[in-house]
């Protein structure tokens, strides 16, 4: 089975928390237009995503990648750090 037929969604948001042992809690923010109104809202999801290295730290920029459940709620993991914290 060729790898090109599975693409993996992937997602880019900021890291709000890393109290846990590899693991972060990742915030991505979307903008959607009301179908109505037309006015611009935000939505926001979180996600819990794994992070072998336990070297992100809050307010890290990152890109996340879906894969297989690694737990109860985390099916994500860190592909990529865009922007460090200063």
């Amino acid at each position: 089975m060729s790898d090109t037929s599975k693409t993996r969604k992937t997602r880019q948001g900021a890291v709000i928390s890393n109290s846990m042992d590899k693991s972060v809690v990742v915030i991505v923010e979307r903008k959607v237009r009301h179908k109505l109104y037309g006015k611009y809202i935000r939505k926001r999801i979180k996600y819990m995503a794994h992070d072998p290295a336990n070297e992100c730290k809050v307010g890290d920029i990152v890109i996340i990648e879906e894969c297989r459940p690694l737990s109860k709620n985390k099916r994500w993991r860190v592909l990529d750090i865009v922007q460090h914290v200063a």
